[in-house]
């Protein structure tokens, strides 16, 4: 004999009501234990600062430590890797960068990852200003001179970035394109080698983050030529954009994201994006982030993920036009 029809429905209901039950008070009750952020750079960086810096202050709201794990290796792929393998639980996160999530896309080929598909987007959280530098030694102090040197003499500059792939190397691929000049590139492995060279002379430009260059730029060591960023930044407030020196729209940086294994639960989402968000309102918080050279840049998941669906595009056409490939 068959059940009347609303009592089915009621059954149903209830069924999946008890099915959805655990996993509802499971959700509520996260975090039970201590998580872990991975940070695919080594320890000691800009990255690793931002890290512990956000793991301090997350693990504070969410009321359970944030542990910081570094996993470097092969621009960001080691980490990104992992954290895309791990149970969509809550307890691996990934502090990613544009280098994970829009240009390793666009020069492997074989990426063990999806930069939209592998992850839950949690949200964006800070912007990371490049500068174009030069050895002491190079005559003239703004773009302008260098771009006229170099048309005049195209085997006079070579260029050090601290790894091929890097958003360095693309801000320079994009700026040679931009301003219509020849530099030939020379990767080293981070931004000490690299900055290291430019002292020495084995290179006479390099691009690097503001937070490795400033203390060499103070110290009278190199001398700054440009901003990549649409912004002049706070550290260093009196050199100009590439926009300012003759190239109008030009925008390149840094930036840094949180992200999950994709599947994660939506309150356990709806959890982290609350303890991020109110980290991120903090001014104490955001006071930190500006004395390491970095520039405050919330935004939700979504918006985390609009930024990486409208980058993909653009990476690649500069990968492909300046024929950037690690595969």
């Amino acid at each position: 004999m068959s059940l009347p029809r609303s009592r089915f429905v009621s059954c149903l209901l209830a069924s999946a009501f008890m099915l959805a039950a655990p996993v509802v008070a499971w959700a509520q009750a996260y975090p039970e234990r201590p998580v872990k952020l991975v940070i695919p750079f080594a320890p000691g960086g800009a990255t690793d600062i931002l890290g512990r810096l956000l793991a301090t202050a997350m693990g504070e709201r969410l009321g359970q430590p944030m542990v910081v794990e570094n996993r470097p290796g092969a621009g960001t792929v080691v980490a990104a890797s992992l954290v895309a393998k791990a149970p969509a639980d809550g307890y691996t996160l990934l502090l990613g960068a544009n280098t994970t999530l829009t240009m390793n896309p666009a020069i492997r080929t074989n990426l063990p990852y999806d930069p939209v598909r592998s992850f839950t987007p949690i949200g964006m959280v800070a912007d990371m200003g490049l500068l174009l530098v030069a050895h002491n030694e190079v005559q003239g102090t703004t773009l302008k001179d260098i771009v006229a040197q170099a048309k005049a003499a195209p085997d006079k500059f070579s260029y050090g970035s601290y790894g091929t792939g890097s958003s360095v190397h693309f801000g320079a691929e994009m700026l040679k394109t931009t301003a219509g000049f020849p530099m030939m590139h020379v990767p080293f492995n981070g931004s000490s080698p690299n900055l290291t060279a430019l002292m020495g002379g084995q290179v006479q430009l390099a691009v690097d983050t503001v937070v490795a260059s400033t203390p060499l730029i103070k110290a009278g060591k190199i001398k700054p030529i440009a901003v990549l960023s649409p912004q002049r930044l706070a550290l260093l407030p009196n050199v100009p954009t590439v926009a300012e020196s003759g190239y109008p729209g030009f925008d390149m940086g840094s930036w840094f994201a949180f992200v999950a294994p994709a599947g994660l639960p939506a309150p356990v989402q709806r959890k982290l994006e609350k303890a991020l968000a109110d980290t991120m309102a903090s001014a104490e918080f955001k006071k930190k982030l500006v004395d390491i050279g970095m520039t405050p840049a919330w935004g939700n998941g979504d918006a985390l993920r609009a930024r990486i669906e409208r980058e993909l595009p653009l990476m690649r056409a500069v990968a492909a036009r300046a024929d950037i490939r690690v595969d």
